[in-house]
């Protein structure tokens, strides 16, 4: 079987990208500063439709920093259904954003030689969102709980091995809030940067459960690329990293630029989420919190590292004998950048 057959056939297994959030739609679009110089061509490719969660990529492009560092980068959107790494591994983008490190390391376990080479979140923004008499997740106990399909390579098999949730409880999530909103015996997944904005605006008091705060080892908004992009353009790869972090301490200090592309790509983001959006990942500490207060904004470290490969592991979601934590990260790219928040 030629390498081609057996990407094709690792990635028709794999489901949609874990990305569940963001309730705007728009066109896909793809931004680049167009004028015929030397910069080297790098595209990007992210897991949903531009937002505040993106924000230090598109600061990175508004400001110029991917152009101070050679690069001419072209920020492509993804989007329901779309499977990003099946794309970067068609030659259409040059590196990805994996929604956490644990996708991408089930993604190289099913045969396609990607690797992990930043984390701009510290923290796994995913949570559970329950009505006001849910103050802890032990309260979800015999609710009914929304959760999309690809939760069960995710977050759920941690969720019933730590609180004792059934399969019984969880109904198919559809990206839609009115069934949470009509139901004060249902709790719902959600981005906490997301969902939680769109309920309160419904005018429903609810409560949001993080994981990362309780234990939940996963990294999120990777940097992810194939093993050849590594190999072969690895100036590319690192010149685009360090520019990208670069971009997510701007953006937190000032995310008005990158904030004028994001709308621009998407047209139905408003000023009020993207603020919300701001104001939790400054406050959960999602970028510049962790590991990245002293190593520096990107960094991924070996005990996360083996903390999210033996979750993998226990909650039998990889094979180990298949893929080991070395073959799925490199902190090649991030130990050494030290860019502080």
């Amino acid at each position: 079987m030629t390498e081609s057959a057996v990407l094709t056939r690792a990635l028709s297994r794999l489901a949609a990208p874990w990305r569940p959030v963001a309730l705007a739609a728009c066109t896909l679009a793809t931004w680049g500063s167009g004028a015929a110089h030397a910069d080297e061509p790098f595209v990007y490719m992210t897991n949903w439709y531009a937002q505040a969660e993106h924000g230090g990529f598109y600061q990175a492009l508004a400001t110029g920093l991917y152009k101070k560092a050679g690069l001419d980068v072209s920020l492509k959107m993804g989007g329901p259904q779309v499977n990003v790494v099946q794309i970067m591994a068609a030659g259409q983008a040059d590196c990805v954003m994996g929604s956490s490190d644990l996708q991408m390391v089930q993604i190289r376990e099913g045969g396609v030689p990607v690797t992990t080479v930043a984390a701009m979140f510290q923290k796994d923004p995913q949570v559970l969102i329950g009505h006001e008499d849910v103050k802890k997740f032990e309260d979800l106990k015999g609710k009914t709980i929304l959760i999309a399909g690809s939760a069960q390579k995710g977050f759920w098999p941690w969720l019933k091995a730590k609180y004792g949730f059934t399969d019984a409880q969880t109904r198919p999530y559809t990206f839609n809030i009115q069934p949470f909103v009509a139901d004060k015996n249902t709790a719902q997944q959600g981005y906490l940067t997301s969902e939680p904005f769109a309920i309160q605006k419904a005018g429903v008091k609810a409560n949001t459960l993080m994981f990362s705060d309780h234990g939940f080892p996963a990294y999120a908004t990777t940097v992810s690329c194939m093993d050849k992009t590594v190999k072969d353009r690895k100036k590319a790869v690192a010149a685009f990293v360090k520019a990208s972090v670069e971009g997510w301490k701007s953006y937190l200090a000032d995310p008005a630029p990158g904030n004028a592309l994001i709308k621009k790509d998407n047209p139905q983001m408003t000023d009020e989420q993207l603020a919300y959006s701001v104001a939790k990942l400054k406050e959960t500490g999602m970028v510049g919190g962790g590991d990245a207060a002293a190593l520096g904004i990107g960094v991924m470290t070996d005990a996360r590292i083996k903390a999210s490969y033996d979750f993998l592991v226990s909650t039998k979601l990889i094979d180990p004998a298949k893929v080991k934590p070395s073959e799925a990260y490199s902190t090649e790219f991030v130990k050494d950048l030290k860019v502080l928040p």
